[in-house]
């Protein structure tokens, strides 16, 4: 049995719990939180996923993070994913949420911002590498690298709002 997460419609009500295999089969909206970190110097972390991942093996991201579950706020699963993915626990703060509609969509992803300066120690299950990249390096490669769909759009809202926050 695969994880169990709400189900969500077209404004993000939930409509029932289902297992996430099945949300994503059937091609039901469902909630991802994510976390978008910069260190103190302004540079974003982008991560390529380990090549196990059983949804966009050997992609890159912006984001790190996974499923909401049945219950639990998007600051709450953003906070978890961060701790969970790269031993990092720091304050997340929400940035803003959209659906998107690319990849194994359609997912609501609510994005969030963390500045992160101690060491990251990421879990080789989820994480394969990962690098500091400063806006105009990672605006270089963002179209060239394999980058998850949700990440490559999550970025673009990211630096049109400044790093601040719109709902989309």
């Amino acid at each position: 049995m695969s994880e169990l997460i709400e189900r969500v419609d077209e404004h993000d009500r939930v409509l029932g719990v289902v297992e996430r295999d099945e949300a994503v089969r059937e091609q039901w909206p469902h909630r991802i939180a994510a976390t978008i970190c910069r260190d103190r110097a302004g540079r974003i972390l982008v991560v390529r996923r380990a090549e196990t991942m059983p949804r966009f093996p050997g992609h890159h991201d912006v984001m790190v993070g996974g499923a909401v579950d049945v219950g639990e706020s998007y600051e709450a699963a953003a906070a978890r994913e961060l701790a969970e993915e790269l031993s990092v626990r720091v304050p997340v703060r929400f940035l803003f949420k959209f659906l998107c509609r690319e990849g194994i969509g359609p997912i609501w992803v609510g994005v969030h911002e963390a500045v992160v300066s101690g060491a990251l120690i990421p879990d080789p299950d989820e994480i394969a590498w990962q690098d500091w990249l400063t806006v105009a390096e990672l605006c270089e490669v963002v179209d060239r690298w394999r980058f998850v769909p949700a990440g490559r759009e999550a970025l673009r809202r990211y630096l049109e709002c400044g790093s601040g926050g719109v709902t989309g």
